[in-house]
């Protein structure tokens, strides 16, 4: 199935993603922070992940600066499929990431397994 990167500083929250999503098919990638998402996306330039599931309050580099950095730095990461996945209900940084190139904003707090996998599953239909 797809690639898909999580981008999570919680290690229990970011090993339960990736669980749920490699259960249900996917490979999955994972990173501590944007700047080890960036590096990890850098290094191996032939991996393009279909969904990077982005949670925006990560250390060392914000999931907004993440976007900002992506398309100078991992070009061909642009054409995967970003989806905002946060507790954050800022206006301002969410519109700002739909500009940067998000698809999709989801609230952790509303995303049951099932809903995850859901929301996934219809990104990676519509591309």
């Amino acid at each position: 199935m797809a690639l898909i990167l999580i981008v999570e500083d919680e290690a229990p929250l970011r090993e339960a993603y990736e669980t749920i999503l490699s259960t249900h098919g996917h490979n999955v990638e994972t990173a501590a922070d944007g700047e080890a998402a960036l590096k990890l996306l850098a290094d191996d330039k032939s991996k393009v992940p279909a969904v990077i599931l982005l949670d925006m309050k990560l250390p060392r580099v914000t999931g907004i600066e993440f976007l900002r950095r992506l398309p100078k730095e991992v070009p061909g990461a642009m054409k995967s499929n970003v989806i905002i996945f946060s507790n954050q209900e800022d206006e301002p940084e969410i519109t700002e990431a739909f500009q940067l190139g998000a698809k999709k904003y989801i609230l952790k707090a509303w995303a049951s397994p099932r809903n995850l996998v859901k929301v996934i599953d219809e990104t990676l239909e519509k591309s």
